[in-house]
């Protein structure tokens, strides 16, 4: 059961205000070291010079998306092993698939509650303390 405040977390979404209350809900779940990022882009420069242990980042980004992103971790030698949860407006069969193949390690639909964000943080992680 590892202790949510040693995961190191990167929030990923270009609207300021889905970062904010991504980061809110972590803090309230025990979180302390959550980063966020507009962009793949930035979030991919940043995690590279300094890792974390959980991803989180939307689908539906402009530059490059979140498929484009996770598959630009997945093919790094050094960050490529980290949790990645994409975050969706919809549940599109096709992207959920996609994902799936890329080696996401889970997704969540948008709108969510705090509770279903911890439940797919604990289904990688297992329960938080």
């Amino acid at each position: 059961m590892p202790a949510a405040s040693a995961i190191r977390v990167m929030v990923v979404d270009d609207q300021t205000s889905m970062r904010a209350m991504i980061r809110r809900t972590l803090q309230d779940l025990g979180f302390r070291d959550v980063r966020d990022k507009a962009s793949a882009t930035e979030a991919l420069e940043a995690v590279r010079a300094d890792r974390v242990h959980l991803i989180i980042s939307d689908y539906n980004m402009p530059e490059m998306d979140g498929l484009q992103f996770l598959q630009e971790v997945r093919k790094d030698a050094v960050i490529g092993k980290t949790v990645f949860i994409m975050l969706t407006a919809s549940a599109e069969k096709e992207i959920v698939q996609k994902a799936a193949e890329m080696g996401v390690n889970n997704y969540v639909v948008k709108p969510f509650a705090p509770a279903a964000l911890k439940e797919k943080i604990e289904r990688v992680f297992g329960a938080l303390t």
